[in-house]
């Protein structure tokens, strides 16, 4: 099984920057997608952003303009950079792995693999 690790979330104000990172554990040769969704208790998990193999991305409508999702191959690991955040950002993060030649699903269910999360709280 593919691990995925988050890392770089924290507590910013209103305003602030993040840069949240997923590291897989291992070079992942076949065609695949990563995907960044959220999550706030007693809600439905929410797509984020998404980046294809082949390098496109998709957002949420909400952060478009403000969050930049991208990969780096050769550390196996892809990154979700965070601008001009909103308390309504507020939720934990999740990355997860899809093994497919599509674009990034927006259904949490198409995934195969998930990270444990990482929390992101914006203050007012």
């Amino acid at each position: 099984q593919v691990q995925l690790i988050e890392s770089g979330g924290g507590l910013v104000q209103a305003g602030g920057s993040l840069r949240l990172s997923c590291a897989a554990s291992e070079r992942i040769d076949s065609n695949y997608a990563m995907g960044w969704f959220r999550q706030v208790p007693g809600e439905e998990r929410e797509f984020v952003a998404g980046i294809s193999w082949s390098g496109g991305s998709t957002y949420l409508d909400s952060v478009k303009g403000r969050f930049t999702i991208s990969r780096d191959d050769a550390k196996n690991t892809v990154y979700l950079q965070m601008n001009s955040l909103k308390p309504e950002d507020t939720a934990v993060y999740y990355c997860a792995i899809y093994f497919g030649r599509f674009a990034p699903p927006r259904r949490p269910t198409d995934y195969d693999y998930w990270g444990r999360g990482t929390q992101v709280t914006v203050s007012s």
